[in-house]
């Protein structure tokens, strides 16, 4: 199997916007203790001075446009057939009979260009964007052009091959390229994946299934261009785009989920992709234009909370393999903050009667997990659902099973207050606290004040969550040159990242849809094939469309974590398998990267599954951390 590779090397440097600097290195090989080496990335969070400009204005030079400059504001309006796109809905009808839906819908733009009344183009070089339906982006703001008249606009599906080959480590928190963000990236294997439409159908003889089609690879990128008059004579501007996902898989090559196959991963040579690529341009048409730039959110000014007048950068640390994460601005990590986090986290006060504390539930020599299936609150009340590891939380952005908490710092708090964990109030804790002659000194050094809030608790813990991370597994190390694979670890690793495709000939395990990339999980919610009463998301969002779907857990340290699944139903990682092989059970809500596989599941062999299991445990550190 392909897999692009990466040179290790350290380097220190500023939070939060510094980029890692440095020429990668990229050799031709194929073994996997050959491959790309990870090593950690240790740098300097902040400094003291670079913290005193960002209590200034340093956050809004990146995103500040110059007085003066023109910039173009794209609206994207997704549609099937002429009429608004809905997502989750199974209405659509294909020129085949198949109804179909979409559940996702995920794309990259870049190249972007304007075409001069002179028939020159005005290229808007290294300007990109990441649509997602679902996340609500279907804006693209361009900067930075040129004044004057065009008589067209230029663009691709995908970005351009030095961007798709790039180190996905070098980019920014908030570029739209940086996989934490879109969720588009081949990991291992490098490269983007240009395009993702997936979601279900229903085939005309009623056979329920879903779809994956993914658009990648340099001779797929595809060019739509649009004749627009744009004045920017004197004054910024917007068009809106509509794109029309049902002549996308209608016309002119016309596709159908049973009779031309349920995904596709553009190999190279496949039909279905060169469907795609035949079909785009003639998906996009201008629906409106005008001379006026509506209003576009600007991030505001972030000054740091409570920030004591000394204080010890931490130095965070992290592999090289991994995106740079979105930090809490406003919540720089100090080792005073850090500190006091980690006694909080330690402390049987939080809870009303004194027994239990965060570790209670989150032991170290579990990656900080639960290895009883169901957490154990005061007075012996048992929970609802196993829970979860905390480790590489810097890189997600919501907690908890079903993700009702938007933040570490208000996630932390909810069990606290919770009549089944903790059971505290927030004026008795903080009273207790206060009265601890140990805690006032330490919220002293870690906010330049000793009295106690609920809102400090939640910093500090946060902090301390945040450094939380796992990056030296045997895989890592192997990918290193500083360990081998076994030949059955090799295997489960070649299965996990290939797909299920028949049709192609392939027959992979077809894990790396939501564990893929460096952080093993995609941090997003899924439906997967599990009977249970449990709602998940559907009960914070209410929707239907949610429900069934849970948080996609790293599979870092997975031989820790044990048991498995949202209620810990799962006592073994041969369990795990044998249920994605075998005992999927479908619904309406089940994801279409399994839903797309035959009724009766994958049926792999027991050597494939062993090899399997054999990889996952290649994944965990072999030396628990303890802070």
């Amino acid at each position: 199997m392909p897999i692009r590779h990466r040179s290790c090397y350290r380097k220190t440097q500023p939070f939060p916007t510094a980029k890692l600097d440095g020429n990668a290195l990229r050799p031709n090989l194929s073994s996997a203790e050959d491959c790309v080496a990870l090593c950690e990335v240790t740098f300097h969070l902040m400094m003291k001075l670079l913290i005193q400009h960002i209590a200034s204005s340093v956050f809004l030079m990146a995103s500040a446009q110059p007085s003066g400059a023109i910039s173009l504001n794209v609206e994207l309006r997704h549609t099937v057939n002429g009429h608004p796109l809905l997502l989750d809905s199974l209405r659509y009808k294909n020129v085949t009979g198949e109804t179909y839906s979409f559940t996702r819908v995920s794309y990259l733009l870049g190249g972007f260009a304007l075409k001069h009344e002179n028939g020159a183009w005005e290229e808007l070089s290294g300007q990109y964007a990441f649509i997602d339906l679902a996340k609500r982006r279907t804006d693209v703001h361009l900067q930075h052009i040129p004044e004057g008249k065009y008589q067209a606009l230029r663009f691709h599906i995908g970005p351009d091959s030095i961007a798709n080959a790039a180190d996905v480590s070098h980019l920014p928190a908030d570029s739209p390229l940086n996989p934490n963000i879109n969720g588009l990236h081949w990991s291992w294997q490098g490269g983007y994946i240009f395009m993702a439409l997936e979601g279900h159908f229903r085939g005309v003889h009623d056979e329920f299934g879903g779809y994956a089609h993914h658009l990648a690879r340099d001779s797929n990128r595809t060019r739509i261009s649009l004749t627009a008059p744009l004045d920017f004579s004197r004054d910024s501007g917007a068009i809106t785009l509509d794109f029309d996902l049902g002549t996308l898989l209608d016309a002119p090559h016309p596709l159908s989920f049973e009779r031309d196959g349920k995904a596709t991963h553009s190999r190279d040579g496949d039909p279905i992709a060169a469907a795609l690529v035949a079909n785009l341009p003639g998906a996009f048409r201008v629906a409106q234009v005008t001379s006026a730039t509506p209003s576009v959110s600007r991030p505001t000014q972030v000054k740091p909370l409570y920030l004591p007048e000394k204080f010890t950068p931490y130095r965070f640390t992290m592999s090289r393999t991994f995106p740079l994460p979105d930090l809490p601005r406003d919540n720089p990590l100090i080792e005073e903050r850090v500190a006091l986090g980690r006694a909080l986290f330690h402390e049987n006060a939080l809870s009303r009667d004194g027994t239990i504390s965060c570790t209670s539930c989150h032991q170290s020599d579990s990656a900080f997990a639960d290895p009883r299936r169901f957490s154990i609150g005061i007075g012996g009340h048992a929970g609802t659902r196993n829970a979860m590891p905390l480790f590489n939380l810097a890189w997600k952005s919501q907690f908890f099973w079903d993700g009702r908490a938007p933040s570490l710092r208000a996630q932390v708090l909810m069990p606290i207050e919770d009549h089944a964990e903790m059971d505290e109030t927030p004026e008795h804790l903080t009273a207790k606290l206060s009265a601890l002659d140990s805690y006032p000194p330490l919220f002293d050094a870690a906010f330049g004040a000793p009295d106690v809030t609920m809102e400090k608790i939640g910093l500090a813990i946060e902090q301390f969550l945040l450094t939380l991370t796992s990056h030296d597994s045997k895989f890592d190390r192997a990918m290193n040159g500083k360990a081998a694979l076994t030949d059955a670890e090799k295997r489960g690793f070649e299965l996990f990242m290939t797909e299920y495709e028949p049709r192609t000939g392939n027959f992979g395990a077809d894990c790396f849809h939501c564990h893929g990339g460096a952080l093993f999980s995609d941090h997003q919610f899924h439906n997967n094939g599990l009977v249970s009463e449990d709602s998940g998301r559907a009960k914070v969002t209410h929707l239907d469309a949610d429900l069934g779907k849970f948080s996609t857990p790293s599979l870092r340290n997975v031989s820790l974590t044990a048991p498995y699944m949202h209620d810990g139903r799962f006592a073994t990682l041969e369990e795990v398998i044998e249920h994605y092989s075998s005992g999927i059970t479908r619904n309406p809500t089940l994801d279409p990267n399994l839903a797309k596989h035959p009724e009766a599941g994958l049926n792999l062999t027991n050597e494939d599954k062993a090899a399997l299991v054999a990889f996952l445990r290649a994944l965990t550190e072999e030396k628990s951390k303890t802070p």
